[in-house]
């Protein structure tokens, strides 16, 4: 195998380095707004408790710390996290794993709850919890506002499209990327002229217009937006006042940029940062099947999300946590791993692990064989357990000889079973199989 050493980077031109100091200038007069409020209820169970923005990722990250590390990466150090519901775990990571920046420099990742600033209301949408927010963003000063989502998983480099903004002249501009067809439903699906003007925009069409020449693709919006700060204001200015409105950036901010001033449309293979697939790589991690899959990606030899990119880390909160340990090496009674992501604390006693990945803290007893699965953080494995495709939340404790995707109609029985078979397991679906005692 031969080692390939980092090359030094080419010296910069004289025209590159006037591009990079422009760059950093429009960084650093832009404020990243992360909306992170949101419920996630197609997750089911796993966000009863948190918000979909903290659901652990990856082994050892938070969702929410793509679109931070993002922003870090980028050169943008001015970030609000607007949080809203049962926010407690978010607050507790960002504040306590994102407090590494500069305050005598100006820069920040604050966390913003939800505090009722212009009424007795909460949140009543992603317009709105930007628009309760105006005093914050009018004093940081900004000449452009990043509003970006709290949960989804891709690397992108924000400054990038800072500068397709700026070039085109709009007033806005949306990040999109295709998307199958039968998806966009779930999506802002948008139509472009041949200079990258949008010039249709319409939140979750029941019959999505595809892209033209290409039938089973619709354009759709990512979620992420760039505001001038000056026209920003004027418009959640006036949607406030505007009582039939949902206060939403797709479904009422959108749609009237579009047909009364510029909004320009960024595509997002031009700022995806570190693929290794064809496309560039974006998940809205949504549903239990696709949080289910895009963790699994990263089983493969080659994931299509690459995180051991040393040129953009992805940052997170980092426990001071033992090495994973595999113990036991007798015949039928072997600690190993194959194809499997193994997190930092974790224990395989004398059992198998197969295409899965162990968050944080995961210990998996003697005997048994997880396959296909992930085990989330603190969670415990008995003996002579069987798990297939399943999930098994923080802090679950599977009692021996347990088996999971076994058995679907014992599984959809005593557990949630999604529509490609893939099995959740969390501590109260527990509780309900074990005899009461007195």
């Amino acid at each position: 195998m031969t080692v390939m050493s980092r090359r030094r980077p080419e010296p910069r031109t004289g025209a590159q380095e006037r591009r990079a100091i422009t760059t950093r200038r429009q960084a650093g007069s832009t404020v990243a707004l992360v909306l992170a409020g949101g419920r996630g209820s197609r997750l089911g169970p796993l966000t009863d408790r948190r918000a979909k923005p903290a659901m652990p990722f990856a082994g050892q990250l938070k969702i929410i710390d793509f679109t931070l590390s993002n922003c870090i990466n980028s050169g943008i150090r001015r970030v609000a996290v607007l949080t809203q519901y049962k926010a407690q775990s978010l607050i507790r990571h960002v504040t306590r794993g994102w407090g590494f920046l500069d305050a005598g420099l100006g820069e920040f990742v604050d966390v913003v709850p939800a505090q009722q600033r212009i009424d007795s209301g909460w949140y009543s949408g992603t317009a709105n919890a930007v628009y309760q927010n105006l005093d914050m963003l009018r004093e940081s000063d900004p000449r452009h506002v990043l509003v970006l989502a709290g949960d989804h998983v891709y690397k992108m480099d924000y400054s990038t499209l800072l500068a397709d903004h700026v070039r085109s002249g709009a007033d806005a501009t949306v990040a999109c990327i295709e998307v199958p067809i039968e998806q966009a439903r779930d999506f802002g699906v948008m139509r472009i002229d041949d200079f990258g003007r949008v010039i249709d925009f319409e939140e979750k069409p029941k019959h999505p217009r595809p892209v033209p020449g290409r039938p089973d693709r619709a354009l759709a919006s990512m979620g992420i937006y760039v505001f001038n700060a000056a026209f920003l204001y004027r418009e959640l200015d006036r949607d406030a006042a505007v009582d039939d409105s949902c206060h939403d950036f797709g479904r009422n901010i959108l749609p009237r940029a579009v047909a009364h001033a510029h909004v320009h449309a960024h595509d997002f293979a031009n700022s995806c940062v570190g693929a290794n697939g064809d496309a560039p790589y974006w998940r809205d991690v949504g549903t239990l099947d696709a949080y289910w899959e895009a963790n699994m990606d990263l089983t493969r030899p080659l994931p299509e999300l690459d995180l051991y990119d040393d040129d953009w880390p992805i940052r997170t909160l980092q426990h001071q946590l033992a090495p994973a340990k595999f113990v036991f090496d007798d015949e039928g009674r072997r600690g190993m791993a194959i194809d499997s992501v193994v997190s930092s604390g974790c224990i395989v006693s004398g059992a198998t692990v197969r295409r899965s990945v162990l968050f944080s803290k995961a210990r998996i007893g003697d005997g048994s064989l997880v396959e296909d699965s992930l085990v989330l953080p603190d969670a415990i494995v008995g003996r002579n357990v069987v798990l297939r495709r399943a999930i098994v939340d923080k802090r679950c404790v599977l009692p021996d000889g347990l088996k999971v995707g076994v058995h679907p109609a014992e599984d959809r029985a005593r557990f949630v079973v999604t529509d490609k078979g893939v099995t959740l397991v969390t501590p109260d679906m527990l509780a309900q199989l074990a005899p009461t005692r007195r």
